[in-house]
């Protein structure tokens, strides 16, 4: 399942960095769960979806398999 962080942050206007002082998740998490191929843990997400004000669900794509 793709992940829509870059998308989110975006609209947003986050940096990594922000993000990162908003959630508590490091940057190089952040990085890494913004590659297409990457399978960041639910935790993370989690820590990512309350940085970013939305809900876990948010950040999945709902048309990616």
């Amino acid at each position: 399942m793709k992940i829509l962080l870059e998308k989110i942050m975006y609209e947003k206007n986050l940096s990594v960095r922000q993000l990162s002082l908003m959630s508590g998740v490091p940057r190089s998490t952040i990085q890494e769960c913004m590659r297409e191929d990457s399978n960041p843990r639910i935790r993370t997400l989690g820590k990512l979806a309350v940085g970013l004000k939305c809900d876990i669900t948010d950040l999945f794509d709902p048309d990616s398999e």
